[in-house]
């Protein structure tokens, strides 16, 4: 059987990067590439900076489509046509988009409106798992993530900046989705199997909002001296 062509909706999170591990390992998809949606040079929520995934793609060695939105929530329209127009765009012969939506809350059909009718299948490898069997996977999986970002209305700023393990994840309130599924927390991942090396991160200070609290840093990218080939 042929392979589908996947792209996958990349958010520089823990979500995406184990939505793609899981498509690399399915003898049904090659995952061609990778596509980022961007409101002032950073991700949303993750605040990730665009060289810092960059260097997430460059790691992976995909290419990564950058789609710059005019907000954060801009009108379905505006957000559904820049993420077909610019997928198609950009050269790569693609059969389906994969997504990290773990919740059956509406997303997938929501995904699917407007996925579909461009011709491409919406792929939702991590839906309707319990989230603590995922959190689960993803540390066995050793996929080293920072939680970037935390909400204040769900979840104490002290949380932000510590590495996501099993501490982490014990210290958590019973309230709180071990995965941040309901927008508690943000992450992002410096390390991973797929990954040809790693990111290395110095911490500079909280980001301190009237909501939202970011860590910030600086990254730098650190390949393998081994290259794969």
């Amino acid at each position: 059987m042929q392979k589908k062509n996947v792209i996958i909706s990349w958010s520089s999170g823990k979500d995406s990067t184990l939505v793609l591990e899981r498509l690399m390992e399915d003898s049904s998809y090659n995952v061609v590439g990778l596509y980022t949606t961007y409101v002032k040079d950073e991700v949303p929520f993750q605040a990730t900076p665009i060289p810092v995934l960059q260097m997430q793609a460059d790691l992976l060695g995909l290419p990564l489509i950058l789609i710059e939105l005019p907000e954060v929530f801009p009108a379905n329209h505006i957000y559904q046509s820049r993420i077909v127009e610019a997928l198609k765009a950009s050269q790569l012969k693609i059969d389906a988009v994969a997504f990290g939506d773990m919740f059956c809350n509406g997303i997938e059909q929501y995904r699917r409106s407007y996925i579909e009718p461009a011709g491409w299948q919406a792929v939702f490898p991590l839906l309707g798992e319990p989230s603590d069997s995922l959190a689960k996977e993803i540390l066995e999986r050793g996929i080293k993530t920072l939680v970037v970002t935390t909400d204040g209305k769900q979840i104490s700023s002290d949380y932000c900046g510590k590495w996501y393990s099993a501490e982490f994840l014990s210290s958590l309130p019973s309230s709180v989705d071990p995965c941040g599924e309901d927008g508690e927390f943000h992450t992002l991942v410096t390390q991973t199997r797929s990954f040809n090396g790693r990111i290395e991160l110095q911490a500079t200070h909280l980001d301190v909002g009237e909501r939202f609290t970011h860590q910030r840093y600086t990254a730098k990218a650190l390949p393998n001296t081994n290259r794969r080939v």
